[in-house]
């Protein structure tokens, strides 16, 4: 049993905007090796994404850009099971790789979110972040640290085949698989329900601005692959979609007051990724494919 997991910390809401990335490799239960670098995402840093991960503009000066670390990144993940907790690092590379022009890495993704759904039911209310799971298993970590998110992540997989008795190969199998999810649909959600068969099941997404998108269409495309929908910006929020700004509607601000809460639970702790519609419709597209 051999694979890699990875993780990505972006500069700002841009998934394209890498400035951390982090791999750890795992063979026969064991992690024996891993890599992490510091990205100079030629972009600017947002202060949000700043108080997430703690990097800052200055320390990727220096630092190798995307294109420098490309061949580094396809040893590692080309050819054999790369895991991420959730969509959002694949997105990213994926997003970052278009944006240099290099290509796509030919790796078999395996989204360890998707494995925990199916293993520990008991999580469907609290959440499948990785600082959850990780507390149901008993894994400390330094959250929102690459290397560090990464090794979680890997472990997620370990302990969760410990727990299932599947072994990687069956995981691949299984994450395709329908998930026994009478006991999760409910009928509470305030905007949407989200698909429990849908890669981003566990998700709260909330929009704001003015999307491209007619905003019920957005809405159904969420729930089609997982999320629960939200009208507005709370604790349990783990996406807010941003769209463009009436600026006549902003009461003064440079931001609405969804952006802006989401913003201030971020700096709390709470675990809200604030993107964009671009980056929606690719995350979207990616739980479809």
């Amino acid at each position: 049993m051999h694979f890699v997991a990875i993780d990505i910390e972006t500069a700002n809401p841009d998934m394209s905007s890498i400035c951390q990335i982090g791999i750890a490799e795992f063979a026969d239960g064991n992690l024996i090796g891993e890599w992490s670098t510091l990205v100079d995402p030629e972009d600017y840093f947002d202060e949000v994404n700043i108080s997430i991960h703690g990097i800052e503009p200055q320390m990727v000066k220096g630092q190798p850009k995307l294109p420098d670390i490309a061949g580094t990144l396809k040893e590692y993940l080309e050819n054999r099971v790369s895991v991420c907790h959730t969509h959002f690092d694949r997105v990213a590379l994926a997003r970052a790789f278009s944006k240099y022009r290099l290509g796509q890495i030919s790796t078999l993704w395996l989204d360890s979110a998707r494995v925990v759904r199916r293993t520990w039911k008991d999580l469907a209310w609290q959440g499948y972040g990785l600082k959850n799971v990780c507390s149901k298993i008993g894994y400390e970590f330094k959250h929102h640290d690459a290397l560090e998110d990464a090794k979680a992540a890997g472990h997620v997989l370990l302990a969760a085949i410990q727990e299932s008795k599947l072994d990687l190969d069956a995981w691949m199998i299984r994450v395709n698989q329908p998930i026994d999810s009478h006991e999760l649909s409910h009928g509470s959600a305030i905007h949407r329900d989200g698909n429990p068969e849908g890669d981003l099941f566990g998700e709260v997404v909330v929009f704001t601005g003015e999307l491209e998108l007619p905003r019920n269409e957005a809405a159904d495309m969420a729930a089609s692959v997982g999320c629960q929908v939200a009208p507005g910006v709370t604790r349990k929020t783990t996406i807010l979609v941003v769209g463009d700004q009436d600026i006549s509607k902003l009461a003064g601000y440079g931001k609405s007051a969804k952006h802006r809460k989401a913003e201030s639970l971020v700096t709390e702790g709470y675990p809200i990724r604030i993107i964009s519609e671009a980056d929606f419709k690719a995350l979207v597209q990616s739980a479809v494919c």
